[in-house]
């Protein structure tokens, strides 16, 4: 999993009867205290916390007409560039996800060729892309969200609902839930893994110009 220290998310939250939790859009917040992110980089730079790849320096853009998980989890984290800078991200770990109508995008631009976009897509209603423990690591997202059986607080370094090892630090901000769902997902990301990713449909084409996937 690509990771190195926590930072979170939430933006607004809006409560549905019972043990659903519908939110409409998530949003990093900071660490209370700064003090924790300069032990991290420390830590960081000293090896201590490797990370399984070290990420690029560009972001990607992912988007589906629906995600349904089981296992989720969501907490704080840094990355970490070739140039060993570090950038926070939200984790968000899914053990058994499919998604309709996946697109994924990234924006290239080169010296006198301008602007490439590689741009990916798969996965319909009849055969979803399906990934099992899928983590990613995001910097924004939006969509509408429907969460079951919802912890939200829960210290990072215990949750167990997710992929293997998907967990924070101890004493920083966790939620994790049994099941979620997301209508008309946007994320904005840095990394993503999975243990295995089926894309059925597959379709890759790369195009001059601008052709992100929102």
């Amino acid at each position: 999993m690509d990771s190195t220290s926590p930072e979170v998310l939430e933006d607004s939250v809006a409560e549905a009867p019972g043990s659903h939790t519908s939110w409409k859009r998530f949003a990093l917040f900071s660490l209370p205290a700064g003090a924790a992110v300069g032990g991290i980089l420390i830590a960081m730079a000293q090896g201590a916390l490797a990370a399984s790849f070290t990420v690029s320096g560009q972001d990607f853009k992912i988007s589906a007409d629906s995600l349904h998980g089981e296992g989720f989890v969501q907490y704080g984290w840094l990355d970490q560039t070739v140039r060993e800078e570090a950038v926070p991200v939200g984790v968000a770990g899914i053990k058994e996800a499919e998604l309709v109508g996946l697109c994924q995008s990234v924006l290239t631009e080169f010296p006198i060729v301008g602007k490439i976009s590689l741009r990916l897509t798969a996965g319909d209603q009849g055969t979803p892309v399906q990934a099992e423990n899928l983590v990613i690591d995001m910097s924004q997202m939006a969509g509408d969200a429907e969460f079951q059986n919802i912890e939200i607080g829960r210290d990072a370094g215990t949750l167990d609902k997710g992929p293997a090892r998907a967990h924070g630090f101890n004493d920083l901000f966790g939620m994790q839930s049994d099941v979620i769902i997301v209508e008309d997902l946007e994320q904005t990301a840095r990394a993503a893994s999975a243990g295995t990713f089926r894309l059925s449909g597959l379709n890759l084409g790369i195009t001059l110009g601008e052709n992100e996937c929102f």
